[in-house]
């Protein structure tokens, strides 16, 4: 039997690692720890015109267990999220577990930031809260078997679905970094123009201390006479 060669294998591994790549880039999970006052912020790249889902638990310290347990219902979590711009996107109260969604509508960097009502509660005073928080992006954020069972699709018709939910997130990936190009190109122009015109006024400064120079000796000269 002839042996596949290394050129054509090595180009299959690529395929899988890109198909596994864009099937798992647009879903994050993490989890991180509070105290009652502090507040966590993450930064995640958006393309414009992008649902994103985010789910989130949280579990408080338990001094006489030494352990995380399931948090109380009445602590809540308060979530805030600002585009690119600084404008607020969604600032909202949740409970000490639940799921917030939005859209965006800017290219760019969001800000996603996360701070208990813990100064509320004497249970919680000076304690410590573990986050667990996923985070959705794109077509990661549709459920499919709730859209197969609501549109009565075939498995086939699903399939061809989250591929055309997929190439559309790809296109916007693509939009996006087309959107970050031009920004980079547009400041390298700038900060290209501003050298330039910084070298010019260099040169025009040493030709005007130059003719000054001149200029003073010759005075200096003439005056000793010895010119």
């Amino acid at each position: 039997m002839a042996g596949v060669g290394a050129g054509p294998l090595r180009a299959m591994w690529q395929q899988a690692l890109l198909l596994l790549a864009l099937c798992t880039a647009g879903s994050r999970g993490l989890y991180f720890h509070i105290g009652e006052t502090e507040k966590r912020c993450f930064i995640e790249e958006i393309p414009d015109e992008t649902m994103v889902i985010g789910n989130y638990r949280t579990q408080m310290w338990d001094k006489q267990k030494e352990v995380f347990l399931p948090s109380t219902p009445g602590l809540g979590m308060h979530v805030e999220v600002k585009d690119p711009d600084g404008k607020v996107v969604l600032s909202r109260q949740y409970g000490s577990e639940g799921r917030f969604t939005f859209t965006s509508h800017t290219p760019g960097d969001h800000q996603i930031c996360l701070h208990s009502n813990s100064t509320r509660m004497a249970l919680f005073a000076g304690g410590k809260l573990r986050v667990h928080l996923g985070i959705q992006v794109g077509e990661h954020t549709n459920n499919y078997p709730e859209i197969a069972a609501k549109d009565k699709l075939t498995e086939l018709q699903l399939r061809a679905r989250q591929l055309l939910d997929q190439v559309e997130q790809i296109q916007k990936e693509q939009d996006y970094q087309r959107y970050r190009e031009e920004r980079f190109r547009l400041t390298s122009e700038s900060t290209n123009q501003r050298v330039l015109w910084w070298s010019i006024a260099q040169t025009v400064i040493l030709i005007l201390t130059g003719i000054w120079q001149m200029r003073h000796l010759k005075s200096f000269f003439e005056a000793k006479k010895l010119v």
